[in-house]
């Protein structure tokens, strides 16, 4: 009788069909396994509970963030009980940037990182080369780019608050100086971030306010799109080869403010083991295949996915076939930050973005969105 594994990940062409293109080969291989997956949207990819899926799945492809509601709530196996330790250390050794230790707390490692991600710069080189106008490389470069209209980024509040994060951990050196016990960030460094975020929102258009990263990619891979490019926008690889879009796009790192490049904040995802799943033994071996660096470069891009194995960003073929996105935007992960991963945090990330968008908006009462801000931190962080 076939074992059937069922997993959960989310829908988009770097979600879904990669999961089940590697799952179909798996299942050639081992005849006597069966898996199924199911997605569900990126904004239920980036607040739905784990919980309420961990008992439907057996695998969870998820965020980082959640790490910290997964171990107090033991809800998904460690995979240090699951995974030999050798695989293990053969992953932390070739991530991509700080991937695998985003899933790692109190010796735990809740998720093998298979997709890598973090905000990049995206643009059209074919418009930028027809007005004659060089890519930006530090930030008053962006500004003087987007007073001519033609800068555009994810504004809706999700994404505010991670850019927020990036800004902050820019301007303290990195996020080691943030999210004390009882301070999100210092009232400096939030001032200034919020400040930066304003004067260059003042540049866009309003609609960014209402606007995911794929919604950005859609509108910037359009023919008659009238931007040129974006600051920071969560990579998609998918944009970046032919076919997808009406045009390819092309990326780069970000760029400098005052002299250091920008510590965006990682996305990406991990996949993770429900502690209710029962063929365990067969579900390790599959995550490694998913995981290994011989898939990742492999199957897994072949079939839309972005790798989260660092020679897979390397990998000549990739970058041919993906305009060179992994290739030029692999410093920017190698030096991205971590958002925060505490038991609660989401409340945080949910919520946040409002207050930052309210700034953006009307460039008033900075100490007060800076109160606002900490407030929800700490009623985050104690449950309360």
């Amino acid at each position: 009788m076939p074992i059937h594994l069922t997993g959960m990940t989310w829908s988009h062409s770097r979600g879904y069909p990669p999961m089940v293109a590697v799952s179909q080969r798996y299942e050639e291989l081992h005849p006597e396994i069966r898996i199924t997956w199911e997605k569900r949207s990126l904004a239920n990819f980036e607040s739905q509970s784990i919980e309420e899926l961990a008992q439907r799945y057996d695998m969870l492809v998820l965020d980082h963030p959640w790490t910290g509601r997964a171990v107090a709530s033991q809800i998904l196996i460690p995979l240090n009980e699951l995974i030999p330790a050798d695989f293990l250390e053969d992953q932390k050794r070739n991530s991509i940037g700080p991937s695998y230790r985003s899933y790692t707390m109190g010796g735990q490692q809740i998720a093998l990182p298979i997709d890598g991600a973090a905000p990049v710069a995206v643009y059209r080189q074919d418009l930028l080369e027809k007005v004659e106008t060089r890519l930006p490389e530090t930030w008053e470069d962006v500004l003087s780019l987007a007073r001519g209209r033609g800068v555009i980024f994810a504004g809706g509040p999700v994404y505010t608050i991670l850019d927020f994060f990036s800004l902050c951990a820019t301007i303290a050196g990195g996020e080691e100086a943030l999210y004390g016990e009882e301070e999100l960030v210092p009232y400096a460094v939030g001032a200034e971030a919020l400040e930066r975020q304003r004067e260059l929102a003042a540049l866009c258009v309003p609609v960014l306010f209402e606007m995911n990263p794929i919604q950005v990619y859609e509108e910037l891979s359009r023919e008659d799109t009238p931007y040129l490019y974006s600051p920071f926008l969560f990579g998609y690889a998918n944009y970046f080869r032919l076919g997808y879009g009406e045009r390819v796009l092309k990326a780069a790192n970000v760029v400098s403010y005052h002299g250091t490049m920008l510590k965006t904040t990682l996305g990406g995802t991990g996949l993770a083991v429900s502690a209710n799943a029962k063929s365990r033994k067969e579900i390790a071996d599959f995550c490694q295949y998913v995981a290994s660096e011989k898939i990742q470069r492999t199957l897994f891009f072949d079939a839309g996915g972005q790798p989260g194995y660092k020679t897979a960003w390397e990998d000549r073929w990739v970058n041919e076939r993906s305009n060179g996105f992994f290739k030029d935007t692999a410093d920017t992960l190698e030096h991205c930050s971590i958002r925060p991963r505490y038991n609660g945090y989401m409340d945080l990330q949910n919520q946040g973005g409002f207050i930052v968008q309210e700034y953006m908006k009307t460039g008033t009462d900075v100490k007060g969105a800076l109160e606002k801000l900490n407030a929800l931190y700490l009623k985050s962080r104690r449950g309360t």
